[in-house]
């Protein structure tokens, strides 16, 4: 099977896996932006909020499909580099259907414990009816969430470049278009866009399938038949490795965010609309300049524009430190070891982050607890880079003691 895996122009490759995934995070951070930008047409600060606090809930969502995602498509990479084609068709067939009983549980658990749920993610009194309206929706398509974005990897895996970016845009594009439907002609506010996320992620799974089905003749890898769902323990145990932590990553980031939203809910919705406004940032420079006009976008009242400029200004400083962390995980994702990208996961999520919030806002209150992601992606960036200079001269010398290896046994013989 001829794929972008076997260029042999490294840089060339490089070009053909990244530019798509790039264009697929932009059509992503177009529709995250979009979608404030027509709930905050409702003027109304508690709708925001409300979006904001479940966001956190609807990564974790989506961070289920990396399990069989993100492992399934590590390891179907290699059985393919392995020429071993009957494994990963079976690897592909497992991972879709546990991504539809993962899907189906999800949704289960939270029509029953929806409003629960908005609390813990920071919901109060005055935006729970618009956090449960916003959740409703995004439980019901838990199945469609998690099968969108885990077919995204599996695709990646198999070379079908194309398809798993036009799956990504095309979720987004209907997402945005519906938003405009749903909030400005309908005003159903935050269960409008709710319900354009979900139906978005559901067109996005009909043309994954549909991809399926077509591939399914031609490259006989796809299948939607039970009989291939059947894996070895060994396969079982390498998706379940990579895939976990990869999950965990953002989980925990979630985790973090949930703490964060808490904290900032003791100052009111306003304050937790001002930092979700700030959270559609990813341009540091432009961001930094025109951090004001930004916020007038989306919001009206002038001292919630001056608050969130405020911690744009502060949340954009973190970007750059985000790609070398980020870089770092993926490197050790895509090498098999588990161990070292759980570290940086629990590393920022854990043993930073929480800590980190809770005592910057003891000292420096709402302004201290925006700055939180700065200070430990900062400090976890210099980590990340020491870790990774140090495997890298690990693995070189190695490679320099094989091949000295090497030539004195061939001087032997």
């Amino acid at each position: 099977m001829s794929n972008v895996f076997e260029e042999k122009n490294t840089q060339k490759a490089i070009l053909k896996l990244g530019l798509p995934a790039i264009l697929g995070q932009l059509a992503t951070l177009i529709y995250n932006m979009a979608d404030t930008y027509f709930v905050s047409m409702t003027n109304n600060a508690a709708q925001i909020a409300a979006v904001t606090l479940s966001m956190p809930i609807l990564l974790i969502i989506m961070s289920v499909s990396s399990v069989c995602g993100m492992g399934g498509s590590s390891v179907i990479a290699r059985l393919l580099g392995e020429k071993n084609t009957k494994s990963a068709k079976s690897s592909v067939s497992f991972c879709f259907y546990a991504m539809i009983a993962a899907g189906v549980a999800i949704l289960c658990f939270g029509m029953l414990f929806i409003t629960p749920v908005a609390k813990l993610a920071g919901a109060d009194s005055e935006n729970l009816a618009f956090t449960c309206d916003y959740l409703k929706w995004i439980f019901l398509c838990a199945p469609f969430i998690i099968l969108s974005n885990g077919m995204v990897h599996i695709f990646r895996s198999t070379g079908l470049i194309k398809e798993a970016t036009m799956g990504v845009i095309i979720g987004n594009g209907i997402n945005i278009v519906l938003d405009w439907l749903f909030i400005v002609r309908m005003d159903m506010g935050t269960a409008g866009a709710a319900a354009a996320t979900s139906i978005g992620f559901l067109c996005a799974t009909v043309y994954n399938v549909a991809c399926m089905l077509r591939k399914s003749t031609d490259k006989n890898l796809y299948s939607l038949s039970p009989k291939h769902i059947s894996i070895s323990g060994e396969l079982f145990k390498n998706i379940i490795k990579i895939g976990i932590p990869g999950a965990l990553i953002t989980i925990l980031l979630s985790v973090s965010n949930i703490v964060l939203n808490n904290t900032i809910g003791i100052y009111g919705s306003d304050a937790v609309a001002a930092y979700g406004i700030a959270l559609g940032g990813m341009f540091t420079v432009l961001f930094l300049t025109l951090s004001q006009p930004l916020s007038a976008i989306f919001l009206h009242e002038q001292a919630l524009i001056e608050q969130s400029a405020l911690f744009l200004r502060i949340l954009c400083l973190s970007a750059p430190m985000l790609g070398i962390i980020n870089m770092v995980t993926a490197y050790y994702q895509a090498l098999g070891k588990a161990f070292n990208s759980l570290f940086i996961t629990l590393m920022r999520n854990i043993l930073l982050f929480i800590p980190c919030v809770l005592l910057l806002n003891k000292l420096f209150g709402l302004n201290g607890v925006i700055s939180t992601q700065c200070v430990v992606e900062t400090g976890l960036a210099v980590i990340c880079m020491v870790m990774y200079l140090k495997s890298r001269n690990s693995a070189t010398s190695l490679s320099e003691k094989n091949e000295a290896s090497a030539e004195l046994s061939a001087v032997q013989v």
